[in-house]
This record gives structure tokens, sequence and C-alpha cells, in this order.
């Protein structure tokens, strides 16, 4: 089953591309290539970016940073992806609109839910940056909140794995892949860490299902928005 309107998360660190850190716009205009098609299909996308490849708050937290100012800063750098993001895509010929949770009117759009919905509706890419604009929120749990307040039938959560392990690939080649699983298993499994428990709980409790697949491989995004076996399903 093809999905009509469908969000998706895309973390940082994947916008590093051939890159130890920072933006990689080569990847970026691959992505955005592969996002075309989907709109040229007539199906809607929302993005959510996050900003790992920059400032990971969480993680500069301490030593005289605030964890709220260290929060904020990486909604900051999720602004910087956002608008590198925005302009790739219409470089390529692919309408996009950047709304934020943070102010910031010089560059984006405020995310208004009514105005969201009338970008996509026009067929418009709309790129989320700021994640809830509030501290101490994953841009995981950011990507499922938002998905439920647009009516998104799914949201596609992209990794460099080809779905969910009940142990690390990489380093353990007897590691089993799953092809579903319930929300109860994913929430409960401890070895499950590609998404935040937060994110799978408010998913479960709304029942809006996750995909989990790898975006990095081309035709894969085309093949999850169109309701194709990829990667691991969580519903």
């Amino acid at each position: 089953m093809a999905y009509k309107r469908v969000l998706l998360k895309i973390s940082g660190e994947q916008l590093t591309g051939k890159h130890d850190s920072g933006f990689d716009t080569e990847h970026a205009t691959w992505l955005a290539r592969e996002v075309k098609k989907i709109v040229d299909n007539g199906q809607q996308i929302v993005i959510m970016v996050g900003g790992g490849n920059l400032v990971r708050g969480a993680q500069i937290a301490g030593g005289g940073i605030h964890r709220v100012t260290a929060d904020h800063m990486g909604m900051l750098a999720t602004m910087i992806n956002a608008l590198a993001i925005t302009d790739i895509f219409e470089h390529n010929n692919v309408p996009t609109r950047c709304l934020s949770n943070i102010f910031a009117d010089q560059v984006a759009e405020k995310f208004v839910h009514r105005l969201a919905n009338k970008h996509l509706q026009k067929n418009r890419v709309c790129i989320l940056a700021g994640g809830t604009g509030r501290p101490y929120v994953t841009t995981d749990t950011a990507a499922v909140n938002l998905a439920l307040e647009l009516d998104c039938n799914i949201v596609l959560k992209a990794t460099k794995v080809d779905g969910v392990y009940d142990k690390d690939p990489a380093s353990n080649p007897d590691a089993k892949k799953y092809d579903s699983l319930t929300y109860q298993q994913a929430v409960e499994n401890p070895a499950i860490k590609v998404m935040d428990k937060a994110a799978m709980a408010l998913a479960m409790e709304h029942e809006i299902p996750i995909l989990i697949f790898d975006a990095l491989k081309e035709g894969n995004i085309v093949a999850a928005v169109s309701g194709q076996p990829v990667g691991t399903k969580i519903s």
C-alpha cells in the first residue's frame, strides 16, 4: 500500500555523507533527487532533520553550559541543516519550504499547522527545523509528534543499516534482522536502540507505524513510501 503523506526523519550524521563531520552537499543533492521522485508521483513528504553533525546538545552540556542552552544550540544546528537542504532541493527543482519551531523569522517560516498543510497540499516538501522547540526532547520524538499533528500515514526513520537487528550487525555477523516488530517489543527490548524509546512509546499510544530502513541505498526511500517491503516495520 502506497502512503499519501509521510514523515522522513533524517539524522544530522547522515548529512555528513563522505565527510567525518559537517554537511555534504553532494549527498544532499542525491537526497533531493530521491525525494523528487516521490513529489513527482503526487505523494506528500515532511522531513524532520537532526543536527548531530554540527552540535548534539546532550553531549556538550556541562562544563558551564546549561542543558537547556545546549539543547537550544542543537536546535540551531538543525536550522543550519534545514536551510542547506531547502536550498539544495530548490536548486534541483523540488518545491520546498523551510519551517521552524524556534523563532527565526529572517530565515524560515514559523511552523504553523495550517500553513504546513497548505504547503503539502500544493506538493511542496516541508523541511522542519528546531524539533519541538523545547529542550529535553529528541528530534526522534519531535518527528513522531509532527507526524501525528500533520496526519502522516507513517514515520520513516532513516538509518545507515537496513532495519532493526537483535544485536549490533556491525560487530555480530550472526545478528538477526527483524522484518517486523510490535511497538511493545521495540519499547521493551533494551537491545533496540535505533530510535528514542519515548518516540516509540508516543507512536504506540497513537498507533502510527514506524519504518526503520537504510535511506542511503538508491530507491529505498521511494520503495518505503510506496509501501514495499524494506527495513523493519514497527506497528
